[in-house]
């Protein structure tokens, strides 16, 4: 292994979980709030950031793209709120299995409507970070008699800050506003929520625009790095076992558990031609770097089966 090159990919996974976090956010702020696992958060993200990309391209409406990324936003918002409204509080009283494949529907025609309005074609999202200039940083040991320095593109660095700021202010939200107090209570107990007089349907459809909102700026932020296409809903599938590892009733859980995944994510990338299996084996495990989080998520659940922060609920009758 090339372990001078350690440092570099471990940093470079852990930045890439900031916006994997607010994605993963998104999935837990409706199951706490409704006890519903959204299978169409991928696609919720997917119309958003392409929202925002018509919103400030050319070939769209050319706005100033502040003002697209608030459009894209207030879209995502209004998608959520939709989602809620149309599609499942109609299904209100009925078995859990229901609404989950609905969710499962949901995903479906969001993907289609998305190749109706936009096609298929691959775009590149606007430029918001500067890609020419990469930070560059010293650590304070050496490798071989080599100093080891981390290479950092700038978009990397900011999406990673930008993410954290966001779980901030959902934090500071949840902890201070009475609107977020209203939410936490009801995660806790609808009926006793309901009785106090909050408006748990309200609360439901909160949760959901809030949670197309969160993923969209996560979507934004990898989109400036990755460009944007049809299969960008496959980001989710790294979101997923974050979620799980961190505790599906966690919002602290699914940040640390995006942080894990990535991390992960990035030491699976590791040239490494001295793996035990061989080169074959190793040029397999870095092409397949999206197994590595499924296979943390197995080895934590054996262990903790409600994950790493999830709290394990005891019911007496």
């Amino acid at each position: 292994m090339n372990w001078q090159l350690l440092p570099q990919f471990a940093i470079t996974g852990f930045l890439n979980g900031g916006p994997i976090a607010l994605i993963a956010l998104g999935i837990v702020l409706v199951y706490k709030s409704s006890e519903i696992f959204n299978f169409a958060e991928g696609q919720m993200l997917l119309l958003g950031t392409l929202a925002t990309w018509w919103f400030a391209a050319e070939e769209g409406l050319g706005l100033p793209l502040w003002l697209a990324v608030m459009c894209g936003l207030a879209t995502a918002a209004l998608l959520g709120l939709l989602i809620e409204r149309l599609a499942l509080r109609p299904l209100t009283g009925q078995p859990l299995l229901s609404i989950i494949l609905m969710t499962l529907a949901m995903s479906q025609f969001l993907q289609g409507l998305a190749i109706l309005i936009f096609g298929t074609t691959q775009r590149n999202f606007p430029v918001i970070f500067d890609i020419t200039n990469p930070y560059k940083i010293s650590l304070p040991f050496t490798f071989n008699d080599n100093n080891i320095i981390v290479i950092l593109k700038q978009n990397l660095v900011w999406s990673f800050v930008i993410a954290m700021v966001c779980v901030i202010i959902l934090w500071l939200f949840f902890q201070y506003t009475r609107t977020g107090l209203s939410m936490r209570a009801a995660a806790e107990d609808h009926e006793t929520a309901q009785s106090v007089g909050i408006r748990i349907h309200r609360v439901f459809a909160l949760s959901w625009a809030m949670a197309g909102v969160i993923a969209t700026i996560g979507g934004i932020l990898i989109a400036t790095a990755s460009g944007l296409d049809l299969s960008f809903p496959i980001i989710v599938l790294a979101a997923l076992p974050a979620v799980l590892l961190g505790g599906l009733d966690s919002i602290p859980g699914a940040v640390i558990g995006s942080l894990i995944i990535g991390t992960a994510q990035g030491l699976a990338a590791l040239p490494n031609e001295n793996f035990v299996f061989g080169p074959e084996a190793a040029q397999a495990m870095r092409s397949s770097a999206a197994i590595v989080p499924y296979v943390i998520l197995l080895i934590v659940l054996l262990i903790r089966p409600d994950g790493l922060f999830g709290r394990k609920r005891i019911e007496r009758i």
